[in-house]
């Protein structure tokens, strides 16, 4: 899984410093929010031709990392 997750990286003076698909201009949450609309990993490949596999799968293994914490708390949105 580390192998994976070397694949996203954060980088300031990239998308405002939000986690990328290896430095490119591919922000994870982008790719998240379309894998959970329903679309296929076959699917974002076709639409993203500069992208791999191994690329989603990084996404999805980052989101995992980062539900690892003791508690989540609701966050009452004004």
């Amino acid at each position: 899984m580390e192998n994976l997750i070397s694949r996203i990286t954060i980088n300031e003076n990239i998308c405002h410093g939000k986690p990328t698909i290896r430095g490119l201009r591919y922000p994870v949450q982008i790719m998240l929010e379309l894998m959970s609309s329903g679309m296929t990993i076959d699917e974002l490949l076709e639409d993203y031709p500069d992208l791999v596999r191994e690329d989603f799968m990084a996404c999805l293994a980052f989101a995992a990392r980062l539900t690892e914490v003791k508690s989540i708390r609701k966050v009452v949105l004004a």
